[in-house]
Order: structure tokens, then C-alpha cells, then sequence
């Protein structure tokens, strides 16, 4: 038997599933669309967090914690210390994990984790326009790109100061301000 040089989608429940797929009406080849998985870390140095102004869409020009998405063969903690350093030029000594949240309208998952900066260099990345320190009094909250950012950011808090054990999940009322 031959195939066409194009696969020809159809939407249909293949058989044993539960779900509508994308499925190749010659060769049965099912096109599973899973969701994105997201790694990255709150990074302290000397009491303060590291944080990047984004350099690229979505939310150029704000700031986030280093963070991106899951490349193949890769691990969560491999991708966590590849994004700090890709976007920060850090490299990270990670601890726990601090939450798993999730972005149902995205499809993402995002595994964020606690770390250091054992060597306090950082310098701007391809994807950062700048980086920096910050004491948390002196984060810019206006300008954080994600709600999860804000979330990280306050449940860290919370550990840091002993008021809670991570991992945390995404807070009941999805709200930014999480902690009071």
C-alpha cells in the first residue's frame, strides 16, 4: 500500500480513547496535542531575587522570573538551570521545587522551582533587555509579566520565611494577590 505525500487529518475518537483527535484517515497515525510544560526558578543572592525584563513577546518590557519552556530529553531541573542561564547568564544551585501551576486557556503546565546563585554573576541574556537583584520591597509588581510570576514570588516568600512548605498549586481564587 502506498500513502500520499500528505497526511489527511479527520476528527475522530480513535478507538480506545476518550477524545476527539486529529487522526490520519490512511495510515491511522494519531496527532496527540498535549499541553506545554514550563520550568523556571526564584532565584535569590544575598536576600535578594533575580529577576529579568523580557526581551521578546508576550509582555516584552516586563519582568519575569527566568523561565521557558521544556525542551525534548531534557529534565525540569535541566531546563530550570538552561532557561536561568539562556536568560540571565546564571547558573543555578536548585532546591526544592516550589509549585506546579497550572494554565488551563494556555495548556501549560509550569514546574517552578527555589534556587541560588552560588557564584552571584548574572548578566543580561538574548531573551532579557536587563537583569537584577531586587530586596522584595523593591520589586517592580506593576510591571511583573504573569500572574504565576506574582504567585512564585509570594509563595517563595512564605517558605522563605518559614509561614508554609512548598510545593504550593495555583491559589484558590486565581487572584495575583495570593498572600495578603
Amino acid at each position: 500500500m502506498t500513502y500520499p505525500l500528505y497526511p489527511s487529518l479527520i476528527k475522530t475518537v480513535p478507538d480506545g480513547d476518550t477524545h476527539e483527535r486529529s487522526v490520519c484517515e490512511h495510515c491511522g497515525f494519531v496527532n496527540y496535542q498535549n499541553p506545554k510544560i514550563v520550568v523556571g526558578s526564584v532565584v535569590r543572592h544575598e536576600g535578594k531575587i533575580l529577576l529579568c525584563r523580557r526581551a521578546i513577546e508576550p509582555r516584552k518590557g516586563f519582568w519575569t522570573i527566568p523561565a521557558g519552556y521544556m525542551e525534548l530529553l531534557e529534565t525540569p531541573e535541566d531546563g530550570a538551570r538552561r532557561e536561568a542561564f539562556e536568560e540571565a547568564n546564571a547558573r543555578l544551585e536548585l532546591s526544592e521545587l516550589l509549585a506546579v501551576y497550572t494554565v488551563p486557556r494556555l495548556s501549560q503546565v509550569q514546574l517552578i522551582y527555589r534556587a541560588t546563585l552560588p557564584d552571584g554573576r548574572y548578566s543580561a541574556g538574548e531573551e532579557s533587555l536587563e537583569v537584577g537583584l531586587f530586596a522584595y520591597d523593591d520589586i517592580p509588581w506593576d510591571e511583573i509579566a504573569f500572574p504565576t510570576v506574582h504567585w512564585a514570588l509570594k509563595h517563595d516568600l512564605s517558605v522563605h520565611e518559614g509561614k508554609a512548605r512548598a510545593p504550593f498549586k495555583n491559589p484558590e481564587n486565581g487572584e495575583t494577590n495570593i498572600l495578603g
